[in-house]
């Protein structure tokens, strides 16, 4: 009985390995069949797409185009979220800032000397001195966005801050927004290059070629405004005044009321008088000289026109004789 029971045991065993071994083979089996048929299915689906595109159709070339575009635009979204953090933002910093000092040649030549050790260089440089005490310097200075809070505060020291206003403009999704651009117009580009490649006739190929001009030229308008951004964001500008002792301050303040009317009214009629006495004297030795040579002519000539004309008198006629009557 002991012998029967193993046996039987033996072929349950047998039994569940084998069961379990046509199991697993036919699972295998059916995941092969499916990658086969994904597989297959891609590549009829790439076959399709690709057929238009040979035959060299306008729809053909629309479908392909923005085909990869989209395959371009995701790589570029893909590559990560952009970062930002306070520290990795796009950040544009304007200063203006005025400063009182005692010479101001001396002061532009040491803040020019600071932006020199900061990496920067001097864009501007703009002077007006009529006297020392006078004399007005407006420096526009370029400098490293991380060295900017340094400089100004040692353009501040250079004498007697009298203003200083800073600026910032956060142009981060800005950025972002031209690099996601710039990534998809260059898929286009590209995919406008693949096509004019395969163009099989001279009207689709100027078409083409046409159309590429335009992708790499708004391309090219993308790029330049990327860089434009990227030079205010890395270099940022401070505009500094040194102004002498006595020199006066640009920007005064307006003043209204009957008071400041009537005294701009005095000065305006001052000048125009003033003005009116200028041209009176200038003009005063012409009339001299030919106004009195004229004045003479006119009364001579006057004077021949009422003067009487000398008439000879007329005689009188002889009186007639009276008739005599006859004896």
């Amino acid at each position: 009985m002991t012998t029967m029971g193993a046996g039987m045991d033996g072929q349950v065993g047998r039994r569940r390995g084998a069961l379990m071994a046509a199991t697993t083979l036919a699972a295998a089996l059916a995941l092969t069949g499916c990658g086969a048929g994904d597989s297959g299915s891609k590549d009829t689906a790439g076959s399709a797409a690709e057929a238009p595109a040979a035959n060299g159709g306008e729809a053909g070339r629309d479908a392909a185009a923005g085909r990869d575009a989209a395959a371009g635009a995701p790589e570029g979204a893909g590559a990560g979220a952009p970062d930002l953090r306070v520290d990795q933002r796009a950040i544009i910093y304007t200063g203006t800032m005025r400063v009182q000092v005692d010479d101001v040649d001396s002061a532009a030549r040491e803040a020019t000397a600071v932006v020199t050790r900061a990496g920067g260089f001097v864009g501007g440089d703009q002077r007006r001195s009529a006297d020392d005490d006078d004399a007005v310097a407006e420096l526009e200075l370029r400098v490293p966005a991380a060295k900017f809070t340094d400089v100004v505060e040692e353009m501040a020291k250079l004498g007697r801050q009298q203003s200083r206003e800073i600026d910032t403009q956060d142009v981060t999704e800005e950025t972002v927004d031209l690099d996601a651009r710039i990534a998809s117009q260059r898929a286009r580009v590209e995919s406008a290059r693949r096509l004019l490649a395969r163009a099989s006739s001279i009207t689709d190929l100027v078409s083409l070629e046409n159309e590429l001009g335009r992708r790499e030229a708004d391309l090219a308008s993308l790029e330049a405004k990327k860089r434009r951004l990227a030079d205010l964001t890395a270099l940022s500008t401070i505009t500094v005044s040194l102004a002498g002792p006595k020199a006066k301050a640009t920007e005064e303040k307006a003043e209204t009321g009957f008071l400041v009317g009537l005294r701009g009214g005095w000065k305006a009629f001052v000048v125009s008088m003033t003005v009116l006495l200028t041209v009176l004297g200038a003009l005063l030795p012409w009339l001299v000289a030919l106004g009195v040579p004229l004045t003479v002519l006119l009364v001579v000539l006057r004077r021949r026109r009422k003067a009487p004309a000398l008439v000879a008198p007329v005689s009188a006629p002889p009186p007639v004789p009276a008739a005599r009557s006859a004896p």
